[in-house]
């Protein structure tokens, strides 16, 4: 099976591999695990005031931040993971990856808002979901 997981340094981001590496025999056969991870771009003139290079550096160290204590985890529980890092909005950006990478799966954590704070605030849980034709695990 084909895993994307969808990863953000929270907490929730904890709890969701915590839940993945006791639950492994939930889904049948090899899994290939790929480990995304979503900046949000930072306004136009910022990358004109400091230049291109400045702000690339910027978005690798804020993905490595995240990727690496989650490759890190994972390869303690034997599972190999790919990653992935990307800037946009995290909802879209996970739905897009994930039918274009051709995923079985999404797997991320969930900070369990009830409705009416995932109506105010919103969600990139309900974000995914909206974008995502995959199916997608959310762990809360």
């Amino acid at each position: 099976m084909k895993i994307l997981l969808a990863v953000d340094g929270s907490p929730y981001t904890k709890k969701m591999l915590a839940y993945l590496t006791t639950h492994l025999d939930m889904f049948a056969g090899e899994h290939e695990f790929t480990a995304l991870t979503v900046q949000h771009a930072l306004p136009p003139r910022a990358r004109a005031a400091v230049g291109s290079e400045v702000v690339d550096n910027y978005y690798a160290e804020e993905a490595a931040k995240v990727l690496d204590p989650v490759v890190k985890f994972l390869t303690r529980h034997n599972l190999k993971t790919k990653t992935i890092s990307k800037v946009g909005q995290a909802g879209e950006t996970i739905g897009k990856i994930a039918e274009s990478g051709k995923y079985d799966m999404v797997i991320m954590g969930s900070r369990g808002h009830g409705a009416l704070g995932s109506l105010v605030m919103g969600s990139v849980a309900t974000k995914v979901l909206a974008n995502c034709q995959v199916p997608v695990l959310l762990v809360r």
